[in-house]
């Protein structure tokens, strides 16, 4: 058996409604592993975000949270460490422990 990856904390909020995609809960602490075990590069939002939805999204519309493609879907808007991820350089921003990360979905229905 292939010994546990090792992981860092961080804290990852859903808001705007997303948190009804992840078990109804806003605020989750992660283990997320140091490495993408993919190309054993450092974790980043990317790779977050498809740690998100292997492990802790519940909900079968996956497709409000992310595209097909792995990406996230139009209309979330990320926050690292209260920055917008825009500045961080989105998907590529590498993680370290204690990062905060939030997803906050701008879509609403009416």
């Amino acid at each position: 058996m292939a010994p546990e990856p090792e992981t860092m904390p961080i804290s990852v909020d859903f808001l705007g409604g997303l948190d009804t995609l992840f078990s109804n809960k806003t605020s989750h602490a992660i283990s997320l592993p140091l490495l993408n075990p993919s190309d054993s590069s450092p974790a980043n939002v990317g790779f977050l975000i498809s740690y998100l939805v292997k492990h802790h999204l519940k909900h079968p519309r996956t497709e409000f949270f992310v595209q097909d493609d792995g990406h996230l879907t139009p209309g979330i808007l990320v926050l690292i460490n209260e920055a917008d991820w825009e500045l961080e350089g989105e998907e590529e921003c590498e993680l370290k422990a204690g990062d905060k990360v939030v997803f906050v979905s701008t879509m609403h229905g009416g």
